[in-house]
């Protein structure tokens, strides 16, 4: 063999040999990673030899795989916060074993803590918090360097010249660690444990509850304390404290091998700066703590925790944690929570119900889409039919019974759970029990929730089904038939009407499939009901308006899929008709409430189909929505879901416009040898100047339409409301109304639903509406949207 081909075949041996190694090196990798993930989970072995067998199988491979095993220790501290306690142990049992590797994993949780503040990634710092805190029963860090961090976090509660959310923030990860550390740090270091829980107790008597309102399911506090997150916690580690810090949750598999922990060297975190407040910093909203059921709800079987005991905290927690892991897979979700680790000894269907309404009636909005919460619910019923059935049933005649003073948003929340929880069961339910209802004013919540759920029903079946299922005395309750009414048809309407004959000939051109040029030529021989004079021509032609909207809605009445080709079709037509003039774009909306007023779901979908095509802008849909015509209307649910998919439209632009600015901004700045980019990335043409330019005349024109939008719909609501509580004080009567509450509801529902994109102009509001002149009641309204972020 020659010396050439030799070296030929040595370096394809080692190529081949180096291929080799770095399969096997991911192998070994991809096994570290899943014996680390997997632990304590259902085993034949204890979980206490477990642990004990993987720390010696990472120590044995810590020299060569360093990197990889602390960057999964650190990821599971973070993403699995229910496996806290059993990470410690095993980064414990490590330190024991390498004090520097134990070094090595404390300085990469304090670089992901600080990195998680710096980009406002709080409950990733809170879960780092928690860990070092349960460290420290591990041996692995000082107290005192804990202690040190922790009032590090509390300072941020003495900076007077940062929001109120910020300190709020900080303090609520220092409380919520303390179940975890509290006992070590009583039986340690009480002293400084006192001092620094008379710095939290002090902070949270001083702090404001503005927002506080705002955020309540129900106004009322019977029969639950409304409390508001901070609070809440507050009380629970307050009934910590007086129980000598002992807690009957959180499993300490440490202790286990105390023996061996308390032999080893401890570190000090290394000191860390939190930043300073920035304006453009988010922080973790405010919430309320749900409570639906007490003790007396559930009485057999296991006790419920109390409101104000720790194990009611920590039960939850690990809950909405579990809906928060698994919200994608509902079936997997609903196993994985009926599959609780302590579920023999707390009543866990009430917990798991409380726990998904609470995410269902969550304020401002729901973490996800409502859809998510119905279809979890039912697959619990499913997988447990002996008992979360009746739970769930108790938990609707519980949210009934209090339903007089519940929050307009979560109204709407509990009418849309409730008719699709029953669309996947016949509609089968107690009305019986339900009957006083009849009796009520339609406006009273109880009627008017039963007339909501079924008109949300009908949208799932048909008016027959629902007629059928519910008690004759719900009759009043019904809806209408789904029936449109045309003005201009042969058979009802006066000879004498205007536009009779036209109709009549306008609906011959469009069944003989007319061109638009022929529709508007039939429209032509229509007069001008506003023209004055020959020599000025009005904007509009009112008239032609309502014969060309009413026939075509009436021709295209069989099905939405009608009624949108009809509208598509002669998109000329109403351009033609109608442009840009708003009172022309109102008597549209007009005349399709006249032919639609029986069919709620058709003028949802017409309306969104107008703004989809501009026929109707946004501003003249929500002046449509307060107009005089509309009164009787005003308190029901179909002409809010108009006017948020009306605002949630422009929000939309306005968003799709800036990341179009922010994408060409990046694109023209960016350095085209660039190696990260794609193929794709590099082949896009640069924008110039003048054509960003003109994106941002674009996005400002959009956000001005936005600004204005909010205008009006503020606006209206003020005077409405201003002339509600001027007349009920002239004529000496009681302002707080059905229709006040519902309105004044739907005043805060604007806020909540849309708290981003209002918060950007709450300076205009309160500088051109929401002045301190304003009556206080609807000035109450603002004020507590602000404090939100105050």
């Amino acid at each position: 063999m020659s010396r050439r081909k030799f070296d030929e075949m040595s370096d394809y041996d080692s190529g081949r040999d180096r291929k080799r190694r770095r399969t096997d090196a991911v192998e070994i990798e991809d096994r570290l990673e899943s014996l680390i993930i997997r632990v304590g989970e259902k085993s034949t072995s204890s979980l206490e030899s477990n642990l004990e067998g993987l720390a010696s199988v990472l120590e044995a491979d810590i020299n060569n795989y360093k990197g990889k095993i602390l960057k999964i220790l650190s990821d599971c501290a973070v993403k699995m916060p229910e496996k806290t306690t059993i990470y410690t142990t095993l980064v414990g049992l490590l330190n024991a074993k390498n004090y520097n590797f134990g070094g090595e994993f404390v300085d990469m949780m304090a670089r992901k803590l600080k990195e998680a503040v710096k980009a406002c990634m709080w409950k990733t710092a809170r879960y780092v918090l928690r860990f070092f805190s349960d460290l420290v029963n591990c041996h692995v860090i000082s107290t005192n360097s804990l202690l040190h961090l922790l009032h590090t976090f509390l300072d941020t509660a003495r900076d007077d010249n940062s929001p109120q959310v910020r300190s709020d923030t900080y303090v609520y990860a220092v409380l919520s660690c303390l179940p975890w550390v509290g006992r070590e740090l009583y039986e340690k270091k009480e002293q400084d444990l006192e001092r620094l829980l008379k710095h939290i107790e002090i902070y949270v008597r001083k702090r404001t509850r503005k927002h506080v309102p705002g955020l309540r399911v129900w106004r009322s506090d019977r029969p639950h304390p409304q409390e508001e997150y901070l609070d809440c916690l507050w009380a629970q580690i307050c009934k910590l404290r007086s129980d000598m810090w002992q807690e009957k949750h959180i499993a300490r598999p440490y202790v286990a091998f105390d023996s061996i922990l308390c032999e080893a060297l401890q570190h000090n975190i290394p000191p860390i700066t939190l930043p300073p407040h920035h304006q453009d910093n988010t922080y973790t909203f405010p919430w309320v703590v749900f409570r639906l059921f007490d003790y007396t709800d559930c009485p057999e079987g296991p006790v419920l925790p109390g409101a104000h005991s720790i194990e009611r905290y920590l039960i939850e927690e690990h809950l909405h944690n579990i809906v928060k892991e698994y919200h994608l897979e509902r079936k997997q979700c609903a196993a994985v929570l009926l599959d609780f680790p302590l579920k023999h000894k707390i009543p866990l269907e009430y917990m798991i119900v409380e726990v998904v309404m609470a995410e269902l009636f969550h304020l401002p909005v729901p973490r996800y889409l409502e859809i998510c919460y119905g279809s979890l619910l039912i697959e619990l019923c499913k997988l447990q039919p002996a008992t979360m059935p009746q739970v769930l049933a108790q938990a609707v005649e519980l949210l009934f019974d209090r339903i007089d003073t519940m929050n307009v948003c979560c109204f709407d929340r509990f009418v849309n759970w409730f008719a699709y929880h029953l669309s996947n069961f016949q509609f089968k339910w107690s009305w019986d029990d339900w009957l006083d209802a009849a009796q009520l004013d339609p406006m009273h919540p109880r009627a008017k929730f039963i007339i909501e759920v079924l008109l949300k029903a009908m949208r799932l079946s048909y008016r027959q089904r629902i007629a059928e299922v519910v008690p004759e005395q719900f009759d009043c309750f019904v809806p209408q038939k789904n029936e449109p009414v045309y003005k201009f048809s042969n058979d009802t309407a006066d000879a004498d009407l205007p536009g009779l004959d036209t109709a009549q000939r306008l609906e011959a051109v469009i069944k003989a499939k007319g061109t638009s040029a022929e529709v508007v030529q039939a429209l032509g021989e229509l007069p001008n009901p506003l023209r004055e004079n020959e020599d000025q021509e009005p904007p509009h032609n009112p008239l032609q308006v309502q014969v060309f909207v009413q026939t075509i809605l009436h021709l295209g009445s069989k099905s939405f899929s009608h009624a949108f080709a009809g509208i598509s079709k002669f998109l000329k037509v109403f351009e033609s008709l109608v442009g840009g003039n708003e009172e022309a774009q109102i008597l549209v909306m007009k005349e399709m409430h006249e032919v639609w007023n029986s069919h709620q779901q058709m003028m949802v979908m017409l309306c969104d189909k107008f703004l989809r095509t501009q026929i109707v802008s946004c501003a003249s849909m929500a002046n449509w929505v307060f107009s005089k015509e509309m009164t009787a209307e005003f308190t029901k649910n179909y002409i809010w879901e108009i006017l948020h998919g009306t605002i949630r439209k422009m929000n939309k632009h306005v968003a799709k416009l800036q990341r179009e600015v922010n994408d060409a901004r990046e694109r023209r700045t960016g350095n085209e040898s660039d190696e990260s980019s794609s193929d794709e990335e590099e082949q896009r043409p640069r924008p110039s100047e003048e054509e960003i330019e003109r994106m941002e005349e674009r996005l400002e024109t959009a956000q001005a339409d936005q600004k204005n939008l909010f205008l009006i719909i503020f606006q209206r609501f003020i005077m409405i409301l201003s002339e509600h509580l001027v007349r009920c004080d002239t004529d000496g009567r009681d302002f707080n109304t059905h229709w006040y509450r519902w309105t004044i509801g739907r005043l805060h529902q604007i806020f909540m639903m849309h708290n981003t994109q209002v918060e950007r102009y709450s300076q205009t509001l309160s500088t051109l509406l929401f002045t301190q002149d304003l009556e206080p009641h609807i000035l109450d309204a603002f004020n507590q949207f602000v404090a939100l972020r105050s």
